[in-house]
């Protein structure tokens, strides 16, 4: 491969499995010829090649099991979303938008795991009324509002609670969100999270499955993880839940 100065070396492993070196010693993916592609559509260009997303599906599958959720704000839409379906995967959505692709890709809702820390009442109401797999609730503003939308309805959603193990993960601060004063999830060490384990068993407004963490984004060290199933794993022990999602 070159570049405007010459001939660049790029790392095989930032490339897709099926990156190759075309005869003419340009850069193919999936046997498309990149520069084609640039020609074709345009530059800036996204390609994603299929063969190696769905290796990678298959990976976490096989390593994690049935319900091993892929993160749609990594990138979604209707092809992707179908794809990491039949691939055995649930999906993550965030937002009433990503629900609505999710959806119409034909993933079945009991696969769908809603997210997000600042729900709308709009978001809440279209998760529970089609009936996502899990609804993952992150402050007690929603529980209240969860309890305010059962007193209409009567729909009771299955909940993780999002809790924060207090561990601050070498990323970046942007996506850094496990430590005490993240904005997501209720913190163990102040006794907010077991607040809100009581407080959703006693609500007949959900019911309670698991625990959900999730220390940020671009982690590359495991210890990491570690830490924070040290510090939530023996709570979580003493909770009698069926669910532990390490995110």
């Amino acid at each position: 491969m070159s570049g405007p100065g010459g001939p660049t070396a790029v790392p095989w492993d930032l490339l897709p499995d099926t990156a190759a070196v075309g005869p003419d010693g340009g850069l193919t993916i999936g046997g498309c010829e990149v520069s084609d592609l640039a020609e074709r559509f345009g530059t800036p260009l996204f390609v994603y090649d299929e063969a190696h997303l769905r290796a990678r599906c298959r990976e976490a599958v096989a390593a994690f099991g049935p319900g091993v959720a892929y993160a749609t704000k990594a990138f979604l839409c209707r092809a992707m979303a179908r794809l990491a379906h039949e691939e055995g995967m649930h999906l993550d959505v965030a937002t009433s938008g990503e629900l609505h692709v999710a959806l119409s890709a034909g993933v079945p809702a009991d696969h769908l795991v809603m997210h997000g820390n600042n729900k709308s009442e709009l978001e809440l109401s279209a998760a529970r009324q089609v009936g996502v797999g899990r609804i993952v609730v992150d402050s007690f503003d929603e529980i209240d509002r969860l309890e305010r939308m059962h007193a209409n309805d009567e729909i009771v959603p299955r909940v993780l609670l999002r809790v924060t193990p207090g561990v601050e993960a070498h990323t970046h601060e942007f996506v850094r969100t496990g430590q005490d004063d993240s904005k997501f999830g209720f913190t163990v060490s102040t006794g907010a999270a077991a607040e809100a384990v009581e407080r959703c068993r006693a609500s007949r407004a959900v019911e309670l499955m698991g625990i959900h963490f999730h220390i940020g984004s671009q982690v590359f060290v495991a210890d990491f993880f570690r830490q924070a199933l040290d510090v939530v794993g023996p709570w979580f022990n003493g909770l009698d839940l069926p669910e532990l999602s390490v995110g």
